[in-house]
């Protein structure tokens, strides 16, 4: 660039603009703020509290930031507007810098969305002389709270266009979401709609396995053998547990059919491969809407750096910095926080361990009848509980750890804060999961050698599988968290909006005449008189706060209910259609909360959804060895696949009988009480059936010899195969997203086109612009 000076480089660059559109928008009909700051009202100038807001409010003065102040009641409302020269010197910077020379703000008007955003920072970054800034001010209850304001008429168009329940299953304004709340709410929007709509298929797929189950629900040989059978199975637990009938655990055996059969390892594969694909798709259609929002090549880092000077013109940019001892501090810290999200989830473990067989001791026939089924869902609830009550610790944690790092910018320390929580938060809700699905009745022994925790016994699997207790963890837990939270979302807001329509009211009471007998300043604009601007800004004090969390809040959600979607989906094949139910209603909920019921958040720049694509990535990943582990370990697909080739009746060469006859009765072992070591277990009395009949033997789910209790064979060459499944599975599913993410490009081609255009448009007029120079100086 080769210019004098930076005003001779603003004279021309002026012109320019000149031709298309105006460097700065004319005033709005009315003059609007750009934020407001409350403080609690001072009797006491001599104050401390009040003296920082004075000495505060005189920094904001030195910076040309105009102050309005208005007293209402016990507060004081302070109407911040800054200057037009601070968004002159911002469009400059953009225009001179390396990755926004294209950017959307450099082009065109200054919107409201920009101030707000520009003048965020700068309140942020300004000091008072004790070296406090607003958010220690904020704090200590100096300001009791900030907060930009809607704009009535974009705020109305949103609620006509998209807020509102009657536009349940129209399309997304995302533009108008873009000019409003900025490019970081209008692409979490976008992923949220294009999740939801690739949902579509996954969640026909999971119908149709379930309905695939369901079709064979009373004629399947499986449910008939359990449903019809005489066997008696050993006491559940010591003491007064007795001995019961297999056949009395029928509608058990159904619903496991439902979830675990041969149509669940095809929806598997599908899922990670989908997880793959909507990744893939999704590069492709952001980058159609970055690129069409000219923030292509906008880069957070030097966006950070332009604010700075704009707030500061001497400031130093601070350094990057990497402590081996902070970072090991970290790590430790990480590590202990995840040792105790596991010792809850052994917690849970104990607490359904004991409550199992309290309950069959109990009084209540029901109880005592469905004590393990029971267990179950009290344990989901408790698990549910714990989550919520976790959820604030994690995040207290995640934040005081960001502090120890000390990252370098507002960016790094957005990405380590949202890998930590996400972390946190992953084995929080996933820890007893991975129980349920690795380590339930695996590892409780058998009979003469039960493993104990205390003096209780652990639980066993159902003689129908395991899966089944897995789906009712993750339904619990899924229903519970995306109904109760949704309720939690939308009726807090809701009702700070009923305060907020009722102050306003008041105020209009007080001045009938608005805006139409307002007066004029010398520039011809619209100056509302002091109870019109209090009553909006009351309407937007008296809205639910809105922080740096809010939208984080929303993708946290978001993408655990991703991670429900897809790790255990082999489990639970109707998750993609309550996910899909959920978020219909989600993308609405969340639009009603941010334009009508809360504070306008801060309109924030980016071209990615950040970090997060990174962990969905991840998940994609955990889906894969998740699933094949589920299907290989948790499901019985494996053993009814070695019985129904190597010992069931067609690998014996019989065509009169169905291939899985008699596989439940293979799987199980017999305990005999005259075995020394069984008695040890077993009392004589938890030996009588219901009629009263004293039986000598009972059956348990294992593969174990009748004499010593021993491993068979039969279990090694199961465990042989699921191994080889395993492997397998999960091997051809990553090569079949590793061929889906090179079949999808991320950059369709119509963009890259564009690009291309762009750039050197953007080339030429920086040649037109140095032979322009060149002239002026000859």
């Amino acid at each position: 660039m080769f210019f004098k000076n930076r005003q001779e480089h603003m004279e021309l660059w002026g012109r320019q603009l000149d031709t298309t559109e105006p460097l700065l928008p004319a005033m709005p009909a009315h003059r609007t703020f750009d934020y407001v700051l409350v403080a609690h009202k001072v009797d006491n100038d001599n104050n401390q509290k009040s003296q920082r807001q004075q000495a505060f409010i005189e920094q904001l003065k030195k910076k040309n930031i105009s102050i309005t102040r208005i007293a209402h009641d016990d507060k004081v409302f302070f109407g911040l507007r800054a200057p037009s020269k601070m968004f002159e010197d911002y469009q400059y910077l953009l225009k001179v810098s390396d990755s926004c020379n294209w950017c959307g703000d450099v082009r065109g008007t200054v919107t409201q969305a920009t101030r707000i955003r520009v003048v965020h920072f700068i309140l942020h970054q300004t000091f008072i002389n004790t070296g406090e800034n607003l958010e220690e001010l904020l704090m200590k209850d100096v300001f009791e709270t900030i907060f930009c304001l809607h704009e009535r008429k974009q705020q109305k168009d949103l609620k006509r266009k998209w807020a509102r329940w009657s536009a349940l299953f129209t399309g997304q304004p995302v533009n108008n979401v873009k000019c409003y709340f900025g490019e970081k709410v209008a692409l979490y929007y976008l992923w949220l709609g294009w999740y939801t709509k690739l949902l579509v298929p996954a969640a026909a797929l999971g119908i149709i396995v379930f309905l695939y189950g369901l079709a064979f629900f009373n004629t399947n040989p499986l449910i008939q053998e359990v449903c019809n059978s005489s066997i008696i199975m050993c006491p559940r637990c010591d003491n007064r547990c007795a001995v019961w009938q297999l056949s009395d655990t029928c509608f058990y055996a159904k619903v496991s059919h439902l979830f675990d059969n041969e149509g669940t390892v095809a929806f598997a594969m599908f899922m990670a491969i989908w997880a793959t694909l909507f990744l893939e798709l999704w590069k492709r259609h952001r980058a159609r809407h970055v690129s069409q929002w000219k923030v292509y090549d906008w880069c957070e880092e030097e966006e950070e750096l332009i604010l700075k000077i704009v707030n500061d013109p001497d400031c130093t940019p601070k350094q990057f910095r990497h402590s081996y001892m902070r970072n090991t501090l970290v790590l430790i810290l990480v590590t202990l926080m995840l040792m105790l999200i596991i010792g809850l989830t052994q917690a849970l473990v104990v607490f359904r361990v004991v409550a199992a067989p309290m309950m069959s001791e109990g009084s209540l026939e029901f109880f005592k009848d469905h004590a393990n089924t029971v267990a179950m869902m009290l344990g989901a609830v408790l698990h549910y509980v714990t989550i919520q009550i976790m959820t604030r610790v994690n995040r207290w944690v995640s934040l005081k750890l960001c502090d120890i790092e000390k990252t370098n910018s507002l960016a790094a320390t957005e990405r380590s804060f949202t890998v930590k929580m996400f972390t946190f938060q992953f084995f929080t809700l996933f820890s007893s999961l991975f129980y349920v699905a690795f380590f339930l009745g695996r590892i409780n022994g058998h009979p003469g050698n039960y493993l104990r925790i205390a003096r209780w016994r652990l639980e066993e699997c159902h003689p129908s599988g395991c899966l089944t207790d897995l789906f009712i963890q993750m339904a619990v837990i899924m229903l519970l968290k995306q109904t109760i939270n949704n309720i939690f979302e939308f009726t807090v807001p809701w009702l700070k909006s009923c305060v907020s329509r009722n102050a306003a009211k008041t105020l209009e009471r007080k001045c009938g005449h608005c805006y139409r007998k307002a007066c004029r300043d010398e520039q011809g604009c619209v100056e509302p008189c002091d109870i019109c601007k209090l009553r909006d800004w009351l309407r937007n004090y008296h809205l639910a706060n809105t922080d740096a969390f809010s939208l984080f809040n929303e993708f946290l959600e978001m993408v655990i209910q991703f991670s429900f979607t897809t790790i255990f989906v082999a489990a639970f094949p109707l998750a993609p259609l309550l996910a899909l139910i959920n978020n219909i209603f989600e993308i609405r909920l969340d639009a009603i909360k941010m334009v009508q019921l809360e504070r306008r958040l801060v309109p924030k720049k980016t071209n990615d959804i950040g970090v997060w694509t990174k962990v969905l990535e991840v998940i994609g990943v955990l889906a894969v060895i998740a699933n094949g582990l589920v299907i290989g370990v948790s499901s019985d697909f494996i053993p009814r696949l070695v019985y129904q080739y190597r010992y069931g009746p067609c690998a014996n060469g019989s065509t009169h009988l169905h291939c899985m006859q008699g596989y439940i009765n293979d799987t199980l072992s017999t305990a005999f009480m005259s075995h020394s070591a069984v008695l040890k277990d077993f009392q004589m009395n938890q030996m009588r059936t219901e009629n009263g009949v004293t039986v000598t033997q009972c059956s348990y789910r294992d593969y174990r010899s009748d004499e010593d209790y021993t491993l068979t064979s039969q279990f090694w060459l199961v465990l042989a195969v699921r191994f080889a499944f395993v492997i397998l599975f999960e091997h051809v599913v990553v090569v079949c997203k590793f061929i889906a993410a090179w079949f999808v490009p991320n950059n369709p081609i119509q963009v890259k086109n564009d690009r291309l255009h762009d750039k050197l448009a953007r080339l030429k007029e920086e040649l037109r612009e140095m032979k322009r120079s060149r002239s002026t100086d000859v």
